[in-house]
């Protein structure tokens, strides 16, 4: 019999567990759970006699993929997968795979929410802006990228998009003005919210060629990775521009000077928020439970990531 284990020091939602429990038993699988624990040990020897493994934000690393004898397949309910080592899993023939699309709303109000409490000076009492009219650039127009689109053309902005691996046609369909270079879409918009991954062709890929390139009052929205921002350039950028404010779901390692310099010109959550509602808990934990039922019953591969 097949074991499955759900591993997570941030637990998912009780209903989500209990979603994702009902998929495995009722496949005839074994369901383990392993919550809020103390250090990669824990999961070093849970992992040791599971057919599969279900993560959120926990990693993944060589040294768990090692540790797993039985193991056939990782999934991690969420977009991003940088937290499992896909070079280890290959290596041992360990399929690696994400949720794609099930947070994507979650994070997509998360990036507007940030941008409606920084307009209005964080609720301080004191006039503030508005967002209609405003410009907004997305880089990366995938699952995030779309919904974001969608909810600020609800506030009535005007909504550009880059992104080299989809056509501008499909872009267009939307009501969202394709822009062929990431210069232009910087250059163009006033707000700019990522949503590409981290990897080797991102990391630290967001700097000052294309920060200073954004024009007055402009605003940077990460909902991202922190990994993708260059924090010397953006800090010279918050230097160099009064103007300028950056706003995260997730704080940069240079969040202390941020806090003694720029108090007024940033925000950034206590921890990764962008999935953190009860509905994006529970669809990730349960499509994730789903695919690992497909991939044993069906050979189905269809979000491999590896």
């Amino acid at each position: 019999m097949k074991k499955v284990l759900v591993a997570t020091v941030k637990p998912f939602a009780p209903a989500a567990v209990e979603g994702i429990k009902k998929v495995i038993e009722s496949a005839g699988y074994t369901f383990a759970l392993l919550e809020k624990y103390a250090g990669q040990e824990e999961l070093i020897k849970a992992v040791e006699d599971v057919d599969a493994l279900i993560i959120r934000s926990d990693k993944a690393d060589k040294d768990v993929i090692a540790a797993a004898k039985n193991l056939k397949i990782i999934v991690r309910a969420g977009a991003g997968y940088d937290n499992i080592d896909l070079e280890a899993a290959s290596a041992k023939g360990i399929v690696a795979m994400n949720t794609p699309g099930q947070n994507s709303n979650a994070v997509a109000e998360l990036a507007l929410g940030m941008m409606v409490f920084l307009a209005r000076g964080k609720f301080n009492g004191k006039p503030g802006t508005e967002l209609r009219g405003k410009t907004l650039g997305i880089h990366a127009y995938g699952h995030v990228g779309r919904y974001v689109a969608e909810i600020a053309k609800g506030f009535g902005m005007k909504v550009f998009a880059f992104d080299p691996f989809i056509d501008d046609e499909v872009i267009a369909k939307d009501n969202v003005t394709p822009v062929d270079t990431v210069e232009k879409l910087y250059e163009s918009c006033q707000y700019v919210s990522l949503h590409i991954p981290a990897n080797q062709h991102t990391i630290k890929s967001i700097g000052v060629d294309l920060l200073a390139r954004m024009p007055k009052n402009a605003v940077l929205v990460n909902t991202a990775r922190k990994e993708v921002i260059d924090e010397e350039g953006l800090l010279k950028i918050m230097a160099e521009r009064d103007d300028f404010k950056y706003i995260s779901d997730i704080a940069p390692d240079c969040a202390g000077e941020f806090a003694e310099k720029y108090p007024d010109r940033h925000f950034f959550t206590p921890k990764k928020m962008g999935a953190q509602t009860a509905e994006a808990n529970i669809n990730a934990g349960i499509a994730a439970a789903n695919q690992i039922v497909n991939f044993f019953e069906k050979g189905d591969t269809t979000f491999k990531v590896n």
